[in-house]
């Protein structure tokens, strides 16, 4: 049976009807977290506007699930017009355990389902030392990135990556998200280690995962405004 690790991300207001939503639909493992925009200084003092703040889902549902819960968003969450959030869908590969896989599908019957191996987005993954993610967005905004949203989370790294990287994952960090394109997603990356990557006050280091189906995407540009 194919597994996907759902992810939504919308204002921070949308919360409890992203939750309802999950709930009508009894999927079994789903959390929340808090994230903001990254929107630019200079459009936030020109039009007189706070940063963003966000609510990031992620939820384990199976193919079925997975397309019920993209429509409900659509419906009300209105994610597929531009400005309303995003929605996407990532593969997950195996699950650990027999007794995980009967609480993530209900003691449904495994099927034969098989994995899409063809991705036209991916997710980029950017971890970084806190207060530093204006620098990775305009790294990333440099090979054509237009949005993200970061998070803050609390690093558990051992002292060999500090004294290798010149980063210290033992202290608060932040996590950027970006949905690209696949074929600029290689720029995006590259350009973030390069002007924001180990070495440099952010010390980024990114990583990138295939994206199946996503929603809520500007038609008109490369990445997603999260």
């Amino acid at each position: 049976m194919l597994l996907n690790l759902v992810m939504a991300i919308v204002d921070r207001d949308k919360r409890d009807l992203l939750e309802q939503i999950t709930d009508n639909l009894k999927i079994p493992l789903s959390l929340i977290s808090l994230g903001r925009g990254t929107a630019t200084d200079e459009h936030l003092s020109l039009y007189g506007l706070a940063a963003t703040e966000k609510a990031v889902m992620c939820a384990v549902a199976d193919t079925e699930k997975t397309q019920r819960l993209m429509r409900a968003s659509k419906i009300r969450l209105f994610v597929d017009i531009p400005g309303n959030g995003i929605m996407l869908s990532i593969p997950i590969k195996s699950i650990g355990g027999g007794r995980t896989m009967a609480y993530l599908t209900e003691n449904s019957n495994p099927s034969n389902e098989a994995v899409k191996m063809s991705f036209d987005h991916e997710l980029i993954y950017v971890i970084l030392n806190e207060g530093h993610s204006d620098m990775v967005m305009v790294a990333a905004r440099s090979a054509g990135a237009t949005g993200g949203t970061v998070m803050t989370a609390k690093g558990t790294g051992v002292k060999e990556a500090e004294k290798f990287m010149g980063i210290t994952l033992t202290s608060e960090r932040d996590v950027v998200l970006i949905v690209a394109k696949r074929e600029i997603k290689s720029a995006i990356m590259k350009s973030i280690i390069e002007k924001a990557g180990p070495g440099t006050p952010a010390g980024a280091i990114c990583f990138s995962l295939p994206v199946s189906e996503v929603q809520g995407l500007h038609s008109r540009n490369e990445e997603a405004e999260i």
